[in-house]
């Protein structure tokens, strides 16, 4: 089954939105004096893994142009 490109828009705004949710948790946690690294780098690995995410869906979103 595929997945419309609404669907697909909407799966993409839900992810940019936890995108900037863990980049206002990192910077929390930072600002905090919090030293808990390895909460830091799961949540910087979490980020990485969304970010990959958002960029296939918005390739996804982009119509194949024939060169």
């Amino acid at each position: 089954m595929a997945i419309s490109d609404q669907e697909l828009r909407q799966r993409l705004e839900l992810l940019r939105q936890e995108h900037r949710d863990l980049d206002d948790a990192i910077t929390a946690l930072m600002e905090s004096g919090s030293h808990d690294q390895l909460r830091a780098a799961r949540l910087k690995k979490r980020k990485l893994h969304l970010r990959d995410r958002i960029i296939q869906i918005e390739n996804q979103l982009i119509p194949d142009i024939i060169a």
